[in-house]
């Protein structure tokens, strides 16, 4: 496992358009998946211990972020036929046991990965009502710990910011995490 910290929020970066097939077996967009208010998509995997230590709380954060005009989304990049756990079936019973209510998509080329500039998961790109990218930063401080502690992190905090003023915290802590796991 290489830990792996994201870059620096680029803030106003224009979010980049994708269109790819969800474990629902629809196929999603950036227009389907937008919300009125913000917009948070997620580079997520199923093996990762970070991803893997927050995804209860994070299903609980990302359905009160809906509730108040959020949309959210999440995105696999991940070499799955080198990392079997996180193969489309095994995608679909992760989402399936934790209640995902939030599309989770297969980026099986790993060109969005490459579009949004992803390097790890989980990595959090918030988006305001324009899609202009205000958010790129961690989900808390608790690297592969698990607690919960509903509605607290810093990610949903800086949504809940961008959602009440459009723009998003002036201080962000990059996220760390595994890194995508590249053809």
């Amino acid at each position: 496992m290489t830990e792996t910290y994201t870059p620096e929020c680029d803030y106003n970066m224009q979010a980049p358009n994708f269109e790819l097939k969800g474990v629902d077996q629809n196929l999603h967009t950036l227009q389907s998946c937008r919300g009125p208010k913000a917009t948070l998509i997620m580079f997520i995997c199923n093996h990762c211990p970070y991803v893997q230590s927050i995804l209860e709380q994070l299903v609980v954060e990302v359905s009160v972020l809906q509730k108040k005009g959020v949309g959210c989304v999440a995105i696999n990049s991940n070499d799955y036929h080198s990392y079997p756990e996180d193969s489309f079936d095994n995608m679909q019973k992760i989402s399936k046991k934790l209640g995902f209510s939030f599309p989770y998509l297969l980026d099986d080329t790993q060109s969005i990965a490459h579009s949004f500039k992803s390097v790890c998961t989980p990595d959090f790109f918030g988006f305001d009502e324009n899609l202009r990218l205000q958010y790129r930063g961690r989900f808390d401080d608790r690297k592969m710990t698990k607690q919960m502690s509903a509605n607290s992190s810093e990610m949903f905090k800086g949504m809940i910011e961008i959602v009440r003023t459009g723009i998003g915290p002036a201080k962000q802590i990059p996220s760390v995490g595994c890194s995508i796991k590249w053809r």
